[in-house]
């Protein structure tokens, strides 16, 4: 049987103000915003380049979210902004009401 290709979960748009706090030591967090999510990742809008398997920690204490995860891929945009994958550990419930 082959393998699927593309997203596996729905994303929404929705915009979540984050907090993404690097596991290695020296690197500052950054608080941002999310462009969409889904229950197990979200695509964040980010000021620096981050290396794709990069382990992090998402925080948005507003929604509820402390989870593990990891960068998936660091597109660079305009403006020196950069678009970031990023892969949750867990399932994250509260991101969204429908997916």
């Amino acid at each position: 049987m082959p393998m699927p290709t593309g997203r596996i979960e729905k994303r929404i748009a929705r915009a979540v103000i984050v907090e993404i706090c690097p596991e290695e030591e020296g690197m500052p967090k950054e608080r941002t915003l999310t462009e969409n999510v889904s229950p197990h990742g979200a695509r964040v809008l980010m000021e620096r380049e981050w290396r794709p398997g990069q382990r992090v920690m998402v925080m948005s204490p507003n929604e509820g979210v402390w989870a593990r995860g990891q960068i998936v891929y660091c597109e660079v945009l305009a403006e020196s902004r950069c678009a970031v994958g990023l892969e949750l550990s867990v399932r994250v419930e509260s991101w969204g009401k429908s997916y």
